[in-house]
This record gives structure tokens, C-alpha cells and sequence, in this order.
């Protein structure tokens, strides 16, 4: 009993220190929005700022703090001034990467300056052993706990009860109404950056004593600290505190009774982190001041001859090379595979995740344990590294189905930590007896030595033509339907929902495929030794690795091999050294500060431009646009889907205390136009959103034909036959027009996820998206993109794309909005047309009273969630309650 107490109170005093450092967290992401990665960095930086005037430089110890705080702070500001502020348009992931870049280069100047060896530091707090209730701990800390309560309570103080603090929580919830106020955000950002990182620096002084001083041991403390300011939801200060103490107390308590489990104790963060993500279910709400623009695609399209050229003269360049650039042409292409995986699940699929070397070490232990247990040749053990480490893939991918951004970046960083510390750390696991890691021998491949020891050259010759293939495959996924809806996903979820697209799905097919290349480059980096050393698979690689694919283009095919040449030991390393001897040692810091000019200058990375330099020198042939001529009325018809009735009984929408819709109930007959209105906040978009399946607060019944579909997903009532449009439009940014319509009319086979690897094949759009393209005018613009069109464009292909997942009801939420009267016209016959040659029923909700009363063959109208009238246009015009609910301002021409 006295040993729980013991380490409680010790867990009391580690707990202390993570809610301190989760505390500056808090600051900067109160502040700037801006969750900072770099924060342990910072830390680690201010403390060897101390250590160095105290120990090397005889400056007494309490000037020496001071001196490492405000160095820590003076890094915090001058994030935000050169890397944060100009990333303000930027995107929340690049924000996120933008801090990872600040993480790399402090990591790297502290390893060149300081080693990556452990130093013991003295402690300067009283340290006199106490009795508490029979256990025995150090005075120290109980210090470490009052100075943690202290600062908690001083923060919360401030922040609830100054000028300073009103004006950043004023900014953290609506900067321009802040601004408006005469508070500047970008004052009040740089205020909490350099507060938030001053405290950083305390807290990395104050631990040194207890856990030793070095490079990466402060800056694995990140997860800690990040799973404390979770429990305190990135706002409050005393939960923040309670969480860091309950994180300390368990994590000690497993390292006296839970050490028969290997890295359970490190694994205490990441439980946290996961619970209280998943359990929430959603994104932090990240800040942005503008629209958040996401970084560029590639097209995927591949130009056989000069592709084949390319291998082949990296064939013959191997075959020629010494076996130390074979070696450096290895490691560039072993670390291009881990970023071309970046490149699937991050470029295409938008998800970011920091789990690269965690799958890539999972597929080099599986195919090491299949050559060493069980014998099996290389290219069986390769096989089964690969199929095997996809399951553990789509595991990682489980939190992307209910988390995603910074908060996915968290999860999967956490959890490849905990991989990495009971499983890769494991040396019952992870070693053969008389080895320093898993014995596989001298490989050979189909009888010939590929070892990357006796024949470097054959290995390398082995990795390029694998990369080749893997390249290829990722280039068909993005030409191919599976593509089409990981890039939709990618760009708004909710949209493609509403056109059919598993989002789920899709997210999980691409952390599967992405598994398989990242395991791919682990068997390829673990079986060039004899033995698979797991060293080699430190899961903080991952943030480097998504650092060079920013570099690279993280939306480009030939971004990864860009990207790789900015690591050691890579052919970028081999040549530095012939520039200038010695410059290898420096790629780390080059390749931060490389990513650092990435992000402000260029988002897109090295890969777009090299690749519209390629497209000028080397013109391929135009992607197939459509084949205009084809079809006609009678053709598309096959198209479309078959007419069904839509009823919808007793709908109420509940948001908490508000009922958004209360009790409505009406039917949409195949053929025939319903108009929705009613003054604004009368429930209409919530009404459709509803139907469509896009809140849960509803209840009722939503029938199509004979279906019963209230219980189904949104993807799966799109399926069905029931398609929307958006308010907001929300259409897919990254794609040219021609790809929004086949994302929407597309519907991949039950195989086509695997056959889009090998052959993504193409087809014309189908008869009736035709006849839409020319219904609504958009036969010259299919190549364009949607960045290019005009407004009512936009709007007109909204609809389009709606029109184009073949329906039997639309609902069109203000489709008008933002017309012209002459546009308003026009639009108002496609949607009459829409009913009555294409037999699709049809939901109105709209503003423009003209346009209802002239297109629509019923009306119903909406006041406070409740249905007041429904008839026909005429019968609407006379209904008093109407009159006096919403068309009283109304002109009196406007009900003739």
C-alpha cells in the first residue's frame, strides 16, 4: 500500500509538469487557433539555452533560467511572426505542418550543437525526503505540484478577469467581431505565442532534473501534454491541470505495477488522447480568418515512353554506381515510398496522419518474423509485410471515421508511438536471440543475390523498379473512380455524402493502400541488413517524413523523390558532400528550413512546378472531356433513375431546447415540383438536411417509393434515388468541372478498388449527364476549373452535379440565390424541365416568391419550424396566415 502512495505522489509531481507544458499549449491555441507541435521543441530549446550558461559558462542558476525562459519565448513570437502569420490563408494542416517545420529545425540545430546523448542535470529545488501517510517521496515534488497549482490558478485568473484575457477570448471566438473592437489578432497571437512558449522553457528547466536532458527526451513529452489539454478541452486552465495529474499519477503507478507489459506506462498519453477523441467524435474547432485553400493535385497521368526511359536510366545508373551511392540511391527511394504513402492519405484523401514509420516498421516486423520464424524466401515475406500491415492500417484509420485534421495527426501520432514502445521497443518481440534485431540472412530474389551487403547495386536496382510499380499504382487510383472520391472526400465531405460516396469507406481505402506502400519501404529498409533493426522506425520520423512531403508536393507523383533528396543520407547528401565536404551532417536543418520556405512561398511544393514544367516540354494527350455528340433525350433517360414518390411524415429537428421543424409532414410525386418557404429561420434547410440525413436531432419517417429510408446514411440515401443541392453550393475546388459530374455519376463495381490499382479505366459521361452538361450550358467549360467559373456558373453546376447522380427526387435548397432576374428565368425553366421530361419530383426551398409561384406545382409553407399552409400556388396567395406570417411585406404585384 505504501508503494501506491509513493508513486501517486511522484505521478503527482510528473502530472504537475505535463499539465504545465499542456498549458502553453492551451496559450498558443487560445490565441492563434493554431495547435503548436513545436511546443516540446521550444521547451528543449530554452532548457539547453539554461543549461548552457550554468554549467559551461558559470552563470548563476536562477539568472540562467530567466535567460532559457525568454529565449523559449523569443522563439515563440518569432513562429508566429515568420512561419504562423504567413500561413494565416493557409489551411489548417498546413498550419499544423508549419509548426512541424519549426519542430525539425530546433531539433536539428540542438542535435548538431548538443549531441543526441543524455545529460544529467541538477535539480535546484529543495529535494529533502518527506513521510506522507507512511510513503516517502522527494520534497521536490510537492514543489513541482504548488508551482503547477500556482501558475494554473494565476492563468485562470487572467484569462477570466483581465483586459487581456476578455480580449483574446473575444478573438478566440469570432476575430473579426474582435477586431471590430479594436483588438488586433495578430498582437494578441504573438502575446499568447510568446506567454505560451515562455512557459514551455519553465517547464522544460524544471523537468531536466527529473528525467535527464536531451534532444528527443523532451520532445516526446508532446503527447503527455497534448492528451492534458484534451481532458481540458484546449480552454480551461484547472481541468487542464487535473488532466496532466491524473495522466501523471497512472502513468507512475504503471511503471511500479505494470511492468510485465512493455511501453504500457508510455502508452498512458495516447489512451487518453484516443478516449477523449473518439469519444467527443469531432475536430477541434480550429480558427481561420480566411478561406482555408488546400494544396494542389497532380492529374496522375503517366506518359509511358518517357516513364520507361526514366527507369531504365536509373537501371543503368545503379548498375554503374559505387555501392555508396547505391546506397544513397536506396535510402532516397526507401524514403520516397514512406512519403508517396503521405501522398495517398494525405494528398489525395486529405487526412493527416503521422503513422508512416509506425505501418512501415510494422510491415518489416511481419515479413522479418515470416523469414525468420518460418523461412520464407524474400519475395514471400515481402508479400506478406505488405497484405499483412493493411490491417493495421485500417485500424489507424478507425479514429479517421469520427476525428480528422489536427486531431487525426494527434491520434495516429500517438498511437504509432505506443506501436513503437511495446511492440518495436519489445525485445521479446523484436529480436532474434544473438542479434540486434530480427535475423533474416542474405536475401535472394527467385535464386539471384539481391543482398544489400554482398550486392548493393542488385538491391538498389530491386527498390527502384518496386518504387516504379508503386508509383504507377498510385498514379492509376488518382485517374480512377476510387480517385474521383478520394479527392471528393478530400474536399468536402459532406458533398460527397450527398452524391453516394462512402466517406467511410473511403477513408479507409486509403490508409489501407497507403499501409501497403509505407510496409512496402519498411521490408525494403529492414532486409537490406541481415537482421531488421527497429531503430530504424522511430514513429517521430513520421512528422519529418510529412515535412519533406510538404517539400515535395504533397499532391504530386514526383514530389516524393523530391522531397527524399532534402534527408541524410540520400543522394541529395551524396552530392552536398561534393559540393561542399560535410554538408550531409547539416540535410536535417536544410530540410527544415527548406519546408519552412515550402510552406510560406509555395504550399504546392517542388512537385507542381516540375510538373507543369514536364507538361510544357513534354505534352501528353488532354484528358477525354466528353463525348458531346452522343445521346439524346430518349438515351439519357436509361440513365435516371426510376420514379418514386417522397413522403415525409411527422419530421421534427430538435437542437437542444429548439425545435427547428416541428411536425411536418408532405409527399413529392415523381414529376411535380414542391415548393418550401418561409421567412428565414422557419426550418427549410433543416427540414432538408433531415430528409437527406445530415442531423441526427431528427425524427419521423422518410419513405422513397416503397423504402423505408429514415435509418440510412447519407450516402446510402443518395444511393437511393434522393440528391440535394447546397446553400453554399459546396463543390469540389480541387476538380474541373468534368470530374465534379462523374464523382457525382460514377458507381464503382464491388471490385473496383482493387481493379483501379491495376487499370483505372475511363468511360464518356453518360447520356443523360450529357444532356444536363447542355441543359445548363457547361459543354465548353468541362475542363475547367471550378476556381475559374462565375457565380451563377457555379450555381448552375451545383445543380448539374446533383442532377447527375441520377435521382428520382431533388431538393434544391435556394438555388436562385445570388441570380440575376434573367438568370433567375432560366433557371426556373430547367427546374420545370427537370420534372416534367425528366420525371424526377422535385423540393424548392427558395426566397424568390416569383420564381415559386411560377415553377412550382404545390407549396408548402414553414413559420417557426411549423407547417402553416399547403396547396397550390393560388391557394397559398389567398391563405391570410401566409399573408400576415410572410408574404405580408411583400408588394402586392409580387402575389399576382
Amino acid at each position: 500500500m505504501d508503494d501506491v502512495l509513493r508513486f501517486a505522489l511522484l505521478g503527482l509531481g510528473l502530472g504537475a509538469l505535463y499539465a504545465l507544458t499542456a498549458h502553453g499549449i492551451v496559450l498558443v491555441y487560445r490565441g492563434s487557433g493554431v495547435l503548436n507541435l513545436a511546443h516540446g521543441a521550444i521547451g528543449m530549446a530554452g532548457a539547453y539555452v539554461q543549461w548552457e550558461l550554468a554549467a559551461q559558462h558559470g552563470v548563476p542558476y536562477w539568472p540562467a533560467t530567466g535567460c532559457g525562459v525568454l529565449a523559449s519565448a523569443l522563439l515563440g513570437l518569432l513562429t508566429h511572426l515568420l512561419v504562423i502569420r504567413p500561413l494565416r490563408r493557409a489551411s489548417s494542416p498546413a498550419r499544423l505542418v508549419g509548426t512541424l517545420a519549426v519542430f525539425i529545425v530546433l531539433t536539428a540545430v540542438a542535435v548538431k550543437r548538443y549531441g543526441d546523448s543524455l545529460e544529467l542535470v541538477p535539480g535546484r529545488l529543495p529535494a529533502r525526503l518527506l513521510t506522507i501517510a507512511g510513503a516517502t517521496v522527494s520534497e521536490d515534488r510537492a514543489w513541482l505540484l504548488g508551482i503547477a497549482v500556482v501558475i494554473t490558478a494565476g492563468l485562470h485568473l487572467l484569462y477570466r478577469h483581465t483586459l487581456f484575457g476578455l480580449g483574446t477570448t473575444a478573438v478566440a471566438e469570432n476575430e473579426g467581431a474582435a477586431a471590430s473592437l479594436g483588438w488586433s489578432p495578430d498582437l494578441v497571437a504573438a502575446a499568447n505565442w510568446a506567454l505560451g512558449s515562455a512557459l514551455a522553457g519553465l517547464t522544460g528547466i524544471l523537468i531536466v532534473p527529473v528525467i535527464g536532458l536531451s534532444v528527443g527526451g523532451l520532445t516526446t513529452l508532446l503527447l503527455s501534454a497534448l492528451a492534458a489539454a484534451l481532458v481540458g478541452r484546449f480552454s480551461s486552465f484547472p481541468v487542464t491541470l487535473a488532466g496532466g495529474l491524473v495522466i501523471g499519477v497512472v502513468q507512475s503507478e504503471l511503471t511500479r505495477f505494470g511492468s510485465g507489459v512493455t511501453g504500457l506506462a508510455s502508452s498512458v498519453p495516447f489512451l487518453f488522447i484516443a478516449l477523449v477523441l473518439v469519444a467527443r467524435g469531432r475536430a477541434l474547432p480550429l480558427r481561420g480568418t480566411f478561406l482555408e485553400r488546400l494544396p494542389a493535385l497532380g492529374t496522375g497521368r503517366v506518359r509511358p515512353v518517357p516513364l520507361v526511359l526514366a527507369v531504365a536510366a536509373g537501371l543503368v545508373l545503379v548498375s554503374l554506381s559505387s555501392p555508396l551511392w547505391a546506397d544513397a540511391i536506396t535510402n532516397t527511394l526507401v524514403l520516397s515510398l514512406v512519403i508517396l504513402s503521405i501522398v495517398v492519405v494525405t494528398g489525395y484523401a486529405g487526412q493527416v496522419s503521422l503513422a508512416a514509420y509506425a505501418l512501415a516498421g510494422t510491415g518489416a516486423f511481419i515479413a522479418g518474423h515470416a523469414a525468420a520464424d518460418w523461412g520464407w524466401p524474400f519475395e514471400l515475406a515481402l508479400v506478406a509485410g505488405v497484405l499483412g500491415t493493411v490491417p493495421i492500417g485500417l485500424l489507424f484509420a478507425l479514429p479517421a471515421v469520427r476525428t480528422r485534421g489536427v486531431n487525426l495527426a494527434i491520434i495516429t501520432l500517438g498511437l504509432g508511438t505506443t506501436l513503437e514502445a511495446m511492440v518495436f521497443q519489445n525485445t521479446d518481440l523484436s529480436t532474434t536471440p544473438g542479434s540486434d534485431g530480427i535475423a533474416v540472412g542474405k536475401q535472394t530474389l527467385f535464386g539471384v543475390g539481391i543482398s544489400g551487403i554482398d550486392h548493393p547495386q542488385r538491391y538498389a536496382a530491386v527498390v527502384l523498379v518496386l518504387f516504379a510499380l508503386a508509383t504507377l499504382v498510385v498514379a492509376n487510383v488518382r485517374r480512377s473512380r476510387t480517385g474521383r472520391r478520394l479527392v471528393a472526400v478530400r474536399a468536402n465531405e459532406r458533398a460527397a455524402a450527398a452524391l453516394g460516396i462512402d466517406v467511410r469507406a473511403a477513408k479507409l481505402y486509403a490508409f489501407g493502400l497507403s499501409a501497403a506502400i509505407a510496409a512496402l519501404a519498411g521490408v525494403l529498409t529492414g532486409f537490406r541488413s541481415t537482421s531488421v533493426v527497429f531503430s530504424d522506425f522511430a514513429s517521430f520520423d513520421s512528422v519529418t517524413a510529412l515535412g519533406l512531403a510538404v517539400i515535395g508536393g504533397a499532391g504530386f507523383l514526383v514530389g516524393p523523390l523530391f522531397g527524399a533528396t532534402f534527408a541524410a543520407g540520400t543522394v541529395g547528401a551524396r552530392f552536398g558532400d561534393l559540393i561542399l565536404p560535410g554538408l550531409s551532417d547539416w540535410m536535417p536543418l536544410i530540410g527544415g528550413v527548406a519546408l519552412v520556405l515550402t510552406l510560406v512561398g509555395n504550399q504546392d511544393g517542388i512537385g507542381r512546378e516540375v510538373g507543369e514544367g514536364a507538361a510544357r516540354l513534354l505534352p501528353g494527350r488532354p484528358a477525354a472531356a466528353a463525348d458531346q455528340d452522343r445521346g439524346d433525350e430518349a438515351a439519357a433517360a436509361v440513365g435516371r433513375a426510376a420514379p418514386c414518390a417522397l413522403r415525409v411524415r411527422d419530421l421534427t429537428v430538435r437542437y437542444g431546447g429548439v425545435v427547428a421543424v416541428d411536425g411536418l409532414s408532405f409527399d413529392i410525386e415523381p414529376g411535380r415540383v414542391v415548393g418550401l418557404i418561409g421567412p428565414n429561420g422557419a426550418g427549410k434547410t433543416s427540414a432538408i438536411d433531415a430528409v437527406t440525413g445530415f442531423t441526427r436531432a431528427a425524427s419521423g419517417t422518410v419513405h422513397l417509393g416503397k423504402r423505408d429510408v429514415t435509418r440510412l446514411p447519407v450516402h446510402r440515401r443518395a444511393a437511393a434515388g434522393l440528391s440535394r443541392s447546397f446553400q453554399s453550393l459546396e463543390l469540389f475546388e480541387d476538380m474541373t468541372v468534368l470530374d465534379n459530374l462523374y464523382a457525382a455519376c460514377d458507381r464503382p463495381g464491388r471490385w473496383a478498388f482493387l481493379t483501379d490499382l491495376i487499370r483505372p479505366g475511363s468511360r464518356p459521361l453518360p447520356a443523360h449527364v450529357l444532356v444536363a452538361v447542355r441543359e445548363f450550358g457547361l459543354q465548353d467549360s468541362l475542363e475547367r476549373p471550378v476556381g475559374d467559373l462565375s457565380y451563377g456558373e457555379r450555381r448552375l453546376l451545383a445543380i448539374a452535379r446533383a442532377v447527375a447522380a441520377s435521382p428520382s427526387v431533388l431538393l434544391l435548397d435556394e438555388p436562385a440565390a445570388g441570380l440575376s432576374d434573367d438568370e433567375t428565368r432560366e433557371l426556373a425553366g430547367l427546374v420545370r424541365r427537370l420534372a416534367e421530361e425528366w420525371g424526377m419530383g422535385v423540393l424548392l426551398v427558395e426566397h424568390d416568391v416569383d420564381m415559386v409561384m411560377s415553377v412550382c406545382d404545390r407549396i408548402v409553407v414553414l413559420d417557426f419550424g411549423r407547417r402553416i399552409c399547403a396547396g397550390s400556388p393560388q391557394e397559398v396567395r389567398r391563405d391570410p396566415a401566409v399573408r400576415a406570417a410572410y408574404l405580408g411585406d411583400l408588394e402586392p404585384e409580387a402575389l399576382a
